[in-house]
C-alpha cells in the first residue's frame, strides 16, 4: 500500500508529538495553579457538607475532653489540641498512636475530613519531656539572629510532628509595653522592627514547605495589643489609639501574613471597649480584608462563651477552642443563630472554607498520619547543638568590672542558688506543664552541670547561698524568678506575690558573697527585665540570661570564654520600681519621660 507524502508527513508529525509527550515532563505547577486546585477541592467539599458537619469543623477540643468514645466522628470535630492535663502516652510513639486513633475516627465519617492536631509549642515541643527546649522568645529576641530563629522553628516543627502534631500555637508576636505583664517572655522584643524580622523567620521555619511531613502550621498570636494593655494586665484594656496600633502592633502580623502564616489567634484583651474576640472591625475588616489574611482565625481558651458567643463567630473567628464544657454551648448556639438568622451561612461557609483550605495546604487529605521515623530526632544532639547556640547568643552582658569575665577554668568556683541546678527553673513557664515547675526534666543540662563539665578546677555548689567562709576564687550566683505563665505571671495579680525585684533570699545570696570580697558574677534567670539596679552595682559582672531552656551548658561556654557575648537587650532595662506605679506603659522606650538603666540594644562583649 502506498501513502502520499502529505499523509506520511502527518503520521510522522503525530508520532513525533507522541514520542515528545512520553519524553517530556510537565512543568511544575505554579503556586497560583496549586491554589486554584485547592480552592476547587474546597468548594466541592463544602457543597456536600451539612450544617452539623460545618459546625463540627469549626470545633476544637482536647484529646481528653469528655465528648464520648466516638465523639470526634459523631460531632464532626475539626481539631484536637493537647494542653495541660493528661498526656497522650508515655512515649512519643504512644502519643502518635493516640492521635492516629482519633484521626482514623475522623476519617471514618461520611466525608472523611482529617483533623488538625494543635499544641502550645512556644519554645520547642515543650509539652513532651525529652524534647529540645529553646530559650523563650525574649531570649531569641536578644540574639537578633533570624537564621537561628528559623532553625529553632524548624526543629520545633520536626519534634512537634514526631509527637503527632501538625499545628503549633507559635510564635507570639506581641509588643510588650510593660514588664508587669506575665507573658513578656513569650514575645521577641519591644521593638516592632525586631519583631517583624523574627516573626518572618519563625513562620518560615515552622511552615517550610507546608505539605512536608516535618513541618507544621504556625500561629501568630494574640491579635492584637495583648502585650500593650494598661499596666500590663493579661486580658486587660489596650487603650492605644488606632493610629498607634497600626504603627506599632500590626506590622508583625503583616510580616506573618506575607510569610504565609496559616493561622492567627485572637487575644483575651479589649480594644475600643470591645473584646478582640468580638471585634469585627479588627478581625474581619482589618486582618482578613485589609491585610489579606486567608488562613484560620482561632479563638483562645473558651473564647466562645467568654466573649459574647455568636458575636465571636460574627466577628470573624473561624475555629473555636471549645473546651471545659464549651463544645455543646458552641455547637448548639451557632445552630440556633442560623435558625434565628443572627448568624449567616455566608459567615459559616467562610470559616469552614478557611479551615478546609489549610487542611489541603498541609496535605492532610493525602497524608493524614504522623511519620514515626521522626521520633528518633526528638532531643537529638544536632537539635540540642542549635539550642545551645541559641543560649549562647541570647546572653546579654550588662556589666564586667575589671574584666572578671571570662573565668579561667582552673579556678575554684562557687556556684550559688537553686536556679543553678534546676532545668525547670531555668526554663520557666510552658515547660512540660503549663505553669512550668522547679523540677529537672529529661534530657536537659543545668547551668551547674555545664560549669562542672567545662571546669578543670574545683566547683563548690552552695544551693542556699549560706557559705560564710567560702574558699572560692570566684562566685557564680544564679538568681531569678519562679516559673509562671499567662495571668499567673502578672505582677500585682492576686494569685501570686511576684515583684519586679529579686526576692530577699536572692538578694542575700549576692550580699553574702560580695561581703566576703569574693569576685561575683550574677546570672539572672527571668522572663523579663527586673529592677536589679542595686544588685548590678554590688556585683563585679552581671548577665541577663532570660529563660534559656534545656541547654544550660551554653551559659558555661560563654562564662569560660569559649564564646563571646553577642546578645543585645530586646527591651530597655528599668531603673526603678516606682516608675511602674503610675505609668501604665512602663519605663521602656515608649516613654520619653523616663530614662532606662540600659537602653534597647545594649550589650557588652569581651572585645
Amino acid at each position: 500500500m502506498k501513502f502520499k507524502l502529505p499523509k506520511l508527513l502527518g503520521l510522522f508529525s503525530l508520532l513525533s508529538g507522541f514520542l515528545l509527550a512520553l519524553t517530556c515532563k510537565r512543568a511544575p505547577l505554579t503556586s497560583a495553579e496549586k491554589e486554584a486546585i485547592i480552592n476547587k477541592k474546597v468548594d466541592s467539599l463544602l457543597a456536600k457538607m451539612t450544617l452539623d458537619e460545618k459546625i463540627g469543623q469549626m470545633s476544637q477540643v482536647r484529646h481528653f475532653d469528655s465528648i464520648g468514645e466516638n465523639g470526634v466522628a459523631e460531632k464532626f470535630i475539626g481539631s484536637i489540641i493537647h494542653t495541660d492535663g493528661p498526656i497522650p502516652g508515655e512515649t512519643a510513639l504512644e502519643w502518635q498512636e493516640k492521635f492516629i486513633k482519633l484521626q482514623k475516627q475522623a476519617l471514618s465519617t461520611r466525608l472523611g475530613i482529617p483533623l488538625l492536631f494543635a499544641v502550645d509549642a512556644v519554645h520547642g515541643q515543650n509539652t513532651f519531656e525529652g524534647a529540645t527546649i529553646f530559650p523563650h522568645n525574649i531570649g531569641l529576641g536578644a540574639t537578633g539572629n533570624p537564621d537561628l530563629v528559623k532553625k529553632a522553628a524548624e526543629i520545633t516543627a520536626i519534634e512537634s510532628q514526631a509527637t503527632g502534631f501538625n499545628w503549633v500555637f507559635s510564635p507570639c508576636i506581641a509588643i510588650p509595653y510593660n514588664e508587669k505583664w506575665g507573658r513578656v517572655y513569650e514575645a521577641f522584643s519591644e521593638s516592632t522592627e525586631t519583631t517583624n524580622e523574627l516573626t518572618k523567620a519563625s513562620v518560615q521555619g515552622h511552615q517550610g514547605n507546608l505539605s512536608d511531613k516535618s513541618t507544621v502550621m504556625a500561629t501568630a498570636k494574640h491579635f492584637v495589643g495583648d502585650g500593650s494593655t494598661d499596666f500590663g494586665v493579661e486580658g486587660g484594656t489596650t487603650s492605644l489609639t488606632m493610629e498607634k496600633v497600626r504603627e506599632q502592633l500590626l506590622p508583625p502580623y503583616q510580616a506573618a501574613i506575607d510569610a504565609g502564616v496559616g493561622s492567627v489567634m485572637v487575644g483575651f484583651n479589649s480594644f475600643e471597649g470591645i473584646p478582640l474576640h468580638a471585634h469585627k472591625k479588627l478581625v474581619t475588616d482589618v486582618l482578613k480584608n485589609e491585610m489579606g489574611f486567608d488562613g484560620i482565625v482561632v479563638s483562645d481558651w473558651m473564647g466562645y462563651s467568654k466573649y459574647g458567643r455568636n458575636k465571636v463567630v460574627n466577628a470573624g473567628v473561624d475555629m473555636l477552642m471549645a473546651v471545659d464544657g464549651d463544645l455543646e454551648k458552641f455547637q448548639k448556639g451557632v445552630k440556633l443563630g442560623i435558625k434565628k438568622d443572627t448568624v449567616s451561612m455566608d459567615r459559616i461557609d467562610d470559616a469552614v472554607r478557611r479551615i478546609l483550605r489549610q487542611k489541603f495546604r498541609l496535605g492532610l487529605f493525602k497524608n493524614p498520619f504522623p511519620d514515626s521515623t521522626l521520633i528518633a530526632k526528638i532531643g537529638s544532639q544536632s537539635h540540642r547543638d542549635v539550642a545551645r547556640q541559641a543560649v549562647r547568643e541570647s546572653l546579654v552582658l550588662l556589666k564586667n568590672k575589671n574584666n572578671i569575665l571570662p573565668i579561667a577554668k582552673h579556678k575554684t568556683i562557687a556556684v550559688v542558688g537553686e536556679h543553678a541546678n534546676s532545668s525547670g527553673l531555668q526554663s520557666g513557664g510552658w515547660t512540660i506543664s503549663w505553669q512550668g515547675s522547679a523540677k529537672n526534666y529529661e534530657g536537659a543540662t543545668t547551668i551547674l552541670e555545664g560549669i562542672q563539665k567545662l571546669s578543670t578546677g574545683k566547683v563548690i555548689y552552695d544551693e542556699k547561698g549560706t557559705d560564710k567562709k567560702s574558699k572560692a576564687d570566684v562566685a557564680i550566683i544564679v538568681v531569678g524568678e519562679q516559673p509562671y505563665a499567662e495571668f499567673f505571671g502578672d505582677i500585682g495579680h492576686s494569685s501570686n506575690n511576684l515583684k519586679l525585684t529579686l526576692t530577699k533570699e536572692h538578694q542575700q545570696y549576692i550580699k553574702n558573697y560580695t561581703s566576703q570580697g569574693i569576685p561575683t558574677v550574677v546570672v539572672l534567670i527571668s522572663g523579663r527585665p527586673l529592677v536589679v539596679t542595686r544588685q548590678i552595682n554590688q556585683s563585679d559582672a552581671f548577665v541577663a540570661a532570660w529563660l534559656p531552656g534545656s541547654e544550660g551548658d551554653g551559659i558555661a561556654e560563654v562564662l569560660f570564654g569559649e564564646y563571646d557575648f553577642t546578645g543585645k537587650l530586646p527591651h530597655s532595662w528599668p531603673k526603678f520600681a516606682k516608675d511602674y506605679q503610675t505609668n501604665k506603659f512602663g519605663p521602656n522606650f515608649w516613654d520619653d519621660n523616663l530614662t532606662p538603666l540600659f537602653p534597647l540594644g545594649f550589650g557588652l562583649s569581651y572585645k
